[in-house]
Order: structure tokens, then C-alpha cells, then sequence
């Protein structure tokens, strides 16, 4: 059952990131509060604790402390076993996922990748207000998102799966503009599909976007890539040579 009270959510998102790790008031405060905490914190964070283990335990479990919400020395603790947290199941398969790939099994690799993605609904506590510490974490969060899209994408364009991708990778270089792995990945889709022409349109539009937006040109890799187009020789041994 997921609390409506807005601070109480928070404190609850906040153990959820840190489960089964200590967590101390004046963290909590600190999320709550970002440096302007109220005379009355610490009593109001033991009333949203409160609340918390009314919702979320019964009554005998918290006489015998049997409960999700753990009561410490210096702050608050929440149980979470293995598998019941999306977000550890996530980095869990993603871990392994890459170490498929480091052991060169992409089919493999690309199964576990697809199972960590089909865990994620979005960015993380996006309905739950975020001081410095929850910000911290959807922000690291995302980035892992990003790098397992990366690794899946990655481990389809080596299992031969390029047509099916092309699309994928067209969303994600117009979403992601400056993102030269996308782009790279998209050329590399595009020209094992036969569509140089277009392949060469993705990198002179990337090129474009680099010099107006920063002033760069694409990276050493990248153009290594486009060489590897107009020679007809790109393979998916090139995904090594772009940036990330």
C-alpha cells in the first residue's frame, strides 16, 4: 500500500533507495527539509515513520519488530528481501547481461538486457518529491537505464538483428542528439541494412548538430565509422570503436 501524504511518500522513497541500509534522521531531515528543516523535524520524521509502519506492517510485527521498517540507534531501516525491489532485479540482470557480452555470448546477453528493461516504468519516484539525496539517485538511476539500452542495443546489432533495431535507434538519436553511441549505432544498423545513403545522412547531420551545439566534431571512432561506410567494409566489431 503506497502512502498519499507527500513527505510521508518521500520518506518512503527515501528508505526504498537506501533499503537495507541504516538511514539517519538528519539524512532524512535533509531530504525533507534541504537545509530549512523545521524546529519540530526529528518529532515530525517519527510521525511519518510512523505512519509508514501503519501501512505497511501490522500491529503484532511492529510489537515484535518483525516488520519492513526497522527502528535504529540513529534513524530508520527498511527490509527489503531479494527480488522484491524492481530496481535491484534491474541492475541485477543488467549486471549480467554485460558479463554475457564480455564473455561473448550476445544472444545470451541480449535475452537477460530485455528482461532488466521490461522492469523499468519510467524515471524513478517521478511521482514523489525529491530532495538532494532522491535526486541523486534517479539521476544515477537513468544512467543506467541508458548504458543497459546501450548494452542491449549492442548485443542485438551482434546477433544480426539490425533491421529491427533501425527504428529503436532513430527515436533514440532524435531524443538524444549529442548522443554519439546512438548515432554510431544507428549508422552501423543502417549500412548492414544496405542503406548507405541514409547511414551517411545520420553522420552529416550529427556533425551539424556537434558544431553548432559545442563547437566539436564527431569523435575519432565516429569517423573511423563513416570511413568504414564509404568502403563498404562496417561491421559490428566497429560498435568498439564509439565513445562510451
Amino acid at each position: 500500500m503506497t502512502p498519499t501524504a507527500p513527505k510521508v511518500r518521500q520518506v518512503l522513497a527515501l528508505l526504498l533507495a537506501r533499503r537495507n541500509t541504516m538511514v539517519p534522521v538528519p539524512a532524512i531531515i535533509a531530504e525533507l527539509w534541504e537545509g530549512s528543516p523545521p524546529r519540530s523535524a526529528t518529532a515530525t520524521v517519527q510521525t511519518y515513520v510512523y505512519q509508514l509502519r501503519k501501512l505497511l506492517q501490522t500491529d503484532s510485527e511492529t510489537a515484535a519488530d518483525t516488520g519492513p521498517v526497522v527502528t535504529g540507534a540513529t534513524g530508520y531501516l527498511l527490509r527489503v528481501a531479494p527480488g522484491e525491489c524492481d530496481a535491484e532485479s534491474f541492475e541485477d540482470l543488467t549486471e549480467r547481461g554485460r558479463a554475457a557480452l564480455d564473455e561473448g555470448d550476445p544472444r545470451l546477453a541480449a535475452d537477460l538486457l530485455t528482461a532488466a528493461l521490461a522492469l523499468w516504468n519510467g524515471p524513478p519516484f517521478a511521482d514523489v518529491a525529491q530532495g538532494p539525496f532522491l535526486q541523486a539517485y534517479a539521476m544515477r538511476m537513468e544512467e543506467r537505464h541508458l548504458h543497459a539500452v546501450e548494452l542491449r542495443i549492442g548485443a542485438g546489432l551482434r546477433v544480426g538483428r539490425h533491421r529491427q533495431l533501425v527504428g529503436e535507434l532513430k527515436e533514440l538519436a532524435c531524443v538524444h542528439p549529442l548522443h554519439e553511441w546512438f548515432h554510431g549505432s544507428l549508422i552501423i544498423a543502417l549500412q548492414s541494412c544496405g542503406r548507405r545513403s541514409e547511414a551517411l545522412q545520420v553522420y552529416q547531420r550529427l556533425r551539424k548538430v556537434l558544431r553548432e551545439e559545442l563547437g566539436l566534431d564527431p569523435s575519432p571512432g565516429l569517423q573511423q565509422i563513416r570511413q568504414h561506410v564509404l568502403t563498404d567494409r562496417v561491421t559490428t566489431a566497429d560498435l568498439s570503436l564509439l565513445p562510451g
